[in-house]
């Protein structure tokens, strides 16, 4: 996993699944640079509390980001998924009602998968209309993992070989 931060805040989260090369490619591409856990207060408070989360221990976070590489339009998306609470589940639909209308379905879809802060802003919690586990951007395994984390894989409902 990698974290990355600009003077404004936490910018990138790369989850695991990744080569170590790859990660430090994509932090090297981050907003600010590279960055590591331990070379700032704030990275490591970051890496605090996604420890905290994957643990089980923490529900919420409270950490300074930075969105400003996204578009107007992302930005309202991952606002949006912010007020997901921890648990629950929201369709693609559902979010875009929230954002614009149901008819942007496919554009917040998009913008949910450019979301750079997978965990901390919780696309997980999005799913397909039809109760169905939908994609993730760090792999259908990982984002399993942090629904039944979160008690909620049970409410979707199986498709093919998922």
């Amino acid at each position: 996993m990698g974290i990355a931060e600009t003077a404004r805040g936490i910018a990138m989260i790369l989850l695991p699944g990744r080569s170590k090369a790859a990660v430090a490619k994509g932090l090297r591409a981050a907003p600010g640079g590279p960055g590591t856990a331990a070379s700032s207060a704030r990275l490591g408070a970051a890496r605090k509390q996604l420890t905290e989360y994957l643990a089980g221990s923490r529900t919420r976070f409270d950490l300074p980001l930075d969105l400003s590489g996204g578009t107007d339009f992302q930005r309202r998306v991952w606002k949006a998924l912010r007020a997901v609470p921890y648990g629950e589940l929201r369709s693609y639909r559902e979010l875009a009602a929230l954002v614009g209308g149901k008819q942007y379905a496919r554009a917040v879809g998009n913008a949910v998968g450019a979301n750079p802060l997978p965990i901390v802003i919780p696309c997980h919690r999005i799913v397909s209309g039809d109760a169905t586990i939908g994609g993730f951007s760090g792999g259908l395994p990982t984002k399993r993992k942090l629904l039944a984390l979160e008690n909620s894989l049970s409410r979707l409902r199986r498709k093919g070989r998922e």
